[in-house]
């Protein structure tokens, strides 16, 4: 997810937890919890700075997204409200847990995926049934304000309780639909991914067969495929100097689920066709042939 949606994530989390009783440091060692728990694991963004071998698509959501790291990060965050605002509560830890999980969790539906398992292994797992940035989460979040405005009557927490069903219903019902594309796709294609469009029930799907990357759109998991793009791919190509002179090229090759290979009389490079828009993808790595 994006971080404009993690960071809403962090505070209707805040808002969902009844605070009776809680004094004024608990509170606020409350909000700090939720805030970082859920951005914490993009720390991983600062890799990009000394990255000089083309790792960065590794790095980025990779170790510090793992679920195995979330009671570390659970457990700093806790020491870090002890230090700041004195407070020595264990539901500091079990918020702070929750607020990570829910951010390498939620990572894991959208195209780009995690490394929701290192360090067992480097592979990304990646659903690409919801969006990068999915406005759905955006209008359901500023509903939960607008209600308890409105309803001033309702409790804060439930209200924003239902809003986290909501959502946890709207993830379900975008990643079944979309597992039945995929899992019909399957039939035609040798590989396949799937990527969610920002239209809710609307889908990419990008399947190879031979030589040939296809991307077709499906909205909801009852309509026909109707072919966008037909690409391609130079599966017998040489892309020994391309790794050689382009290290990122060979990180791209491990990390995207399939690529498009190009190698034309100017330039040899890959590129990920789950980002394929107006004629180019924004993940795209090359070298310029002599």
């Amino acid at each position: 997810m994006d971080t404009v949606t993690h960071t809403l994530f962090g505070v209707i989390l805040y808002r969902a937890i009844p605070k009776t009783g809680m004094d004024k440091p608990m509170t606020r060692a409350l909000l700090l919890t939720s805030l970082v728990g859920s951005q914490i694991p993009d720390i991983d963004v600062v890799s990009q700075w000394w990255d000089s071998s083309g790792q960065y698509l590794m790095w980025h959501r990779g170790i510090t997204h793992s679920i195995f790291l979330a009671p570390v990060w659970a457990l700093l965050i806790s020491l870090v409200c002890l230090l700041l605002f004195k407070t020595k509560d264990w539901r500091l830890f079990w918020i702070g847990l929750l607020a990570v999980f829910i951010h390498d969790t939620s990572d894991i539906f959208n195209a780009w995926g995690t490394g929701y398992l290192e360090p067992f292994t480097q592979q990304r797992l990646t659903f690409g049934t919801v969006p990068i940035v999915d406005l759905v989460f955006w209008v359901l979040i500023l509903g939960g304000f607008v209600v308890t405005r409105w309803k001033r009557h309702l409790p804060t927490h439930r209200v924003f309780q239902g809003v986290w069903a909501l959502i946890a219903l709207h993830i379900a019902v975008q990643s079944i639909q979309g597992y039945a594309i995929y899992d019909s796709a399957k039939e035609r294609y040798e590989q396949v991914a799937l990527a969610a469009d920002f239209v809710p029930w609307s889908y990419q799907v990008i399947g190879k067969a031979g030589d040939t990357v296809e991307i077709s759109q499906a909205t909801t998991a009852f309509g026909e495929l109707k072919l966008l793009h037909r690409l391609p791919t130079a599966t017998q190509a040489d892309l020994t100097d391309l790794f050689a002179q382009n290290p990122a090229a060979r990180t791209l090759q491990q990390w995207a689920p399939l690529v498009v290979i190009v190698d034309e009389p100017g330039r040899t490079g890959l590129y990920d066709p789950r980002f394929y828009r107006n004629g180019q993808s924004f993940l795209f790595e090359y070298i310029d042939k002599k």
